[in-house]
């Protein structure tokens, strides 16, 4: 018993990424002191970008107008010039056309496999799986592909650490010369017009449109989200208790509670956030709300802190993960939240 510890659930909307957290995210995942994570794209994409190009610190005040007169991209008091997204963009569109392939090859097996079954008269009972790119997979090989001490991703495929974003095709990547190429392939007019006319002063797109693009190139690429909420669902419900740290709200926020729902309410939780509970949002909604949706046990003692997260994150991991790695590596060795984890 004394070798089963709650599972950690770690959640964090981009601007964590974007901003000086990345690092402090890095360290706990480096250290294997969370155990499931869930971001937005700008999550996943910008701590990928950071492995290229550095993001600048500028101010809130800088007029949009001039920045984009000099393609420069404001995300509060941070600029990152449109040049990170296209050498983002050139390392990702080789590599999504690659895990096409490696899907389409799969299938191809998979078929084969039904067709002889089938012929056989031997049934569909022992068939290979069927391989379907899921965000959680995709995201893995960006880890694996990225190969970057410094990436959160790089630490999170190399520990084995999931990481789930159900909105993955709502980032930013991309830039106008890679999609206008598209408009040389032969795709309806509509499209053409749209890719040589729409992004003409646009320094990036949604990754949502780059796949959107690759599908007129080439159809059939699946990300499958079904898969997905199994996995994060059957990862809350299958340990012993669990604890979640939410920073930020909104889609983080729901995902993490909504996983922790199924096992009627997570053991422990920390909320870091500024948003207020009057607009009735998810984003503001009180610990003692979640509790209401058994998203949080009754039993529960739930913390919200209403601060500036890149103000009190670093100073909570300080006094707590990183107080004594070593003694806290030494007391969670081979512990598992679960005793099928063994099996992994």
């Amino acid at each position: 018993r004394e070798k089963i510890r709650a599972r950690i659930f770690f959640s964090y909307t981009s601007n964590q990424i974007s901003c000086g957290q990345r690092e402090v995210i890095k360290y706990m995942v480096q250290h294997k002191m969370v155990d499931v994570i869930v971001t937005t794209a700008g999550g996943i994409e910008e701590d990928l970008i950071k492995c290229f190009q550095p993001t600048y610190m500028g101010d809130f005040k800088l007029k949009g107008t001039d920045l984009r007169k000099k393609g420069i991209n404001r995300i509060g008091n941070l600029l990152i010039p449109n040049k990170n997204y296209c050498q983002f963009e050139d390392w990702m569109g080789p590599l999504i056309d690659k895990m096409h392939d490696e899907q389409d090859a799969s299938h191809n097996k998979w078929a084969k496999a039904v067709a002889q079954a089938v012929e056989s008269g031997n049934g569909l009972d022992d068939l290979p799986e069927r391989f379907v790119w899921t965000p959680s997979k995709v995201i893995e090989r960006l880890g694996h592909e990225i190969n970057d001490e410094s990436s959160v991703l790089y630490w999170a495929a190399k520990n084995k650490i999931p990481v789930f974003c159900p909105a993955l095709t709502d980032g930013s990547v991309g830039k106008i010369e890679k999609l206008c190429a598209f408009s040389m392939i032969k795709i309806s007019p509509f499209v053409s017009h749209l890719v040589q006319h729409s992004f003409q002063c646009t320094p990036y797109t949604f990754i949502g449109d780059m796949i959107y693009f690759h599908s007129y190139k080439r159809k059939g690429f699946i990300l499958d989200i079904a898969e997905d909420i199994r996995r994060i669902n059957d990862l809350a419900v299958q340990c012993h208790a669990s604890g979640q740290i939410i920073i930020g709200g909104g889609l983080v926020k729901h995902h993490t509670c909504n996983a922790n729902l199924m096992r009627n309410g997570a053991n422990y939780s920390v909320y870091i956030n500024t948003a207020q509970e009057f607009d009735g949002s998810d984003s503001g909604a009180s610990p003692d709300e979640a509790i209401s949706w058994g998203k949080i046990r009754i039993d529960a003692k739930p913390v919200k802190v209403s601060a500036d997260a890149t103000i009190v994150w670093p100073l909570i991991v300080s006094q707590t993960f990183a107080k004594d790695v070593e003694k806290w590596k030494e007391e969670t060795k081979e512990c598992v939240c679960w005793p099928e984890d063994n099996d992994e």
